[in-house]
């Protein structure tokens, strides 16, 4: 059994460079993945908090930090958690969220991102505190208390869990992530692979899908080959990708409503699209020769998108869940939020990923 493991280790290994080097390398000069990542995590460091630190900026700041840890780039991880030695002191604490709720429970994956790079116990006990919260009031079905069926929290809720389970090893914070992902995909996932808003939002809300994608990913790349759940989520995610490579644009990008050619083309949901191929190709879940020419695509429009000042452009507003076309046709479109930075830096990490 340990050689046939070795063996796969070493057959998805080369896999992963062969991906890399056909469909992940020669870049165009604005799109090289290490340049690009480098100056939107400068940007990141260089940017105000917002008035409370929840899911956008802690998205940003993972990403950030991911980014700088597979890079080797030792000053970026410096400044990164001195930016968060600065949050715990009595000048910024407020900064902090301190409520149960999805979007601000995520606030824990900075510290517990920081704990697994530094081994530091403090900020890893820090960041089971908002893990552990999550599920201090469960349903009688074994979900979180805070469920609520949004498909934003398929990434906002598993990204915490797994955090805490990649901290600890404790298997208790993966399945409660895996038993949360397929809970959702069971009440959410329409029959094209794609996901509505939430329940009476019939909207393929470019975003939220992207949340899904992203979450998916995420845990595929902690959950074992013998999870028993891990079949479903891979089965899910790949249904997912085969019908949004159907709606990809020529140019790489996707719209703010999927399934909308009217639609404009919307930056956050292109990288988290683009993250998720991208971890798919490298992993073998997806097929390269499929799969590789729509992440590149993908990832080029998506560095297109970035100005001269690292900022992400055309990035939709923060979103609620509503019955209407018209609302999500006429969501702002923002230049500089942290919705846009984060999939970008994840991106750039797996493509730079050894």
């Amino acid at each position: 059994m340990r050689v046939l493991s070795i063996l796969v280790v070493f057959i998805a290994a080369c896999l992963n460079a062969s991906a890399q080097q056909k469909y992940f390398g020669n870049w165009p000069e604005n799109a090289d993945p290490q340049k690009v990542g480098d100056a939107v995590a400068t940007r990141f460091v260089e940017s105000a908090h917002l008035k409370t630190i929840v899911y956008p900026e802690v998205c940003a700041w993972y990403g950030a930090l991911t980014f700088a840890e597979a890079t080797g780039n030792n000053t970026l991880k410096t400044q990164l958690q001195a930016r968060f030695q600065q949050v715990l002191t009595p000048e910024e604490q407020s900064l902090i969220p301190d409520k149960e709720h999805v979007d601000y429970e995520i606030f824990g994956v900075v510290p517990l991102q920081i704990s697994i790079e530094t081994k530091d116990p403090s900020t890893r006990s820090m960041g089971l505190r908002f893990a552990d919260r999550q599920w201090s009031k469960p349903q009688p079905d074994g979900l979180s208390g805070e469920t609520r069926y949004w498909i934003d929290d398929m990434y906002m809720i598993t990204i915490l869990q797994l955090q805490a389970y990649r901290a600890t090893k404790d298997m208790k914070y993966l399945d409660r992530a895996a038993k949360e992902m397929v809970a959702y995909l069971r009440k959410l996932q329409q029959a094209n692979g794609l996901f509505f808003h939430a329940d009476g939002v019939p909207f393929f809300w470019a975003r939220g899908n992207g949340w899904v994608a992203a979450g998916m990913t995420e845990i595929l790349l902690s959950l074992p080959q013998d999870h028993p759940l891990r079949t479903e989520i891979l089965n899910s995610y790949r249904k997912m990708m085969a019908e949004l490579a159907k709606y990809q644009n020529a140019d790489g990008t996707w719209r703010q409503l999927i399934d909308h050619p009217e639609a404009w083309e919307e930056s956050s949901s292109t990288g988290m699209f683009t993250f998720a191929m991208i971890e798919g190709v490298r992993h073998g879940w997806l097929a390269e020769e499929t799969f590789g020419p729509v992440a590149r695509r993908g990832w080029i429009a998506l560095a297109g998108f970035v100005d001269q000042n690292a900022d992400v452009t055309n990035v939709c507003a923060g979103t609620n869940k509503e019955n209407s076309y018209d609302y999500y046709m006429a969501r702002p479109r923002r230049t500089g939020d942290f919705h846009g930075q984060a999939p970008l830096m994840w991106g750039a990490r797996a493509l730079l990923e050894k």
